[in-house]
């Protein structure tokens, strides 16, 4: 009987990290702004938007994890297969 890959898919690893790099970035973005920063970006505040591409991204990553699980095979399988 096979299962799912389930917390070992990488997709899952990377939508985690991208998730939480994201929120740091949008927290540092909001609160940790000032007028300087924004001069050195022509007023754009990049800490702020990368972060939310980022969760974005993370959210897209965990929708694809869910949506479309990976199905790993048991041992006992392969090795009937072959025999």
């Amino acid at each position: 009987m096979a299962h799912k890959a389930g917390l070992f898919d990488l997709r899952l690893v990377i939508a985690v990290l991208f998730g939480l790099y994201g929120v740091i970035l949008a927290v540092v973005g909001l609160g940790f702004t000032d007028e300087t920063d924004l001069a050195k970006s022509d007023g754009l505040n990049i800490n702020l938007w990368s972060g939310v591409g980022m969760v974005a991204l993370a959210a897209v990553f965990a929708a694809w994890t869910f949506l479309r699980p990976i199905v790993v095979p048991d041992a006992d399988a392969g090795a009937d297969a072959k025999g």
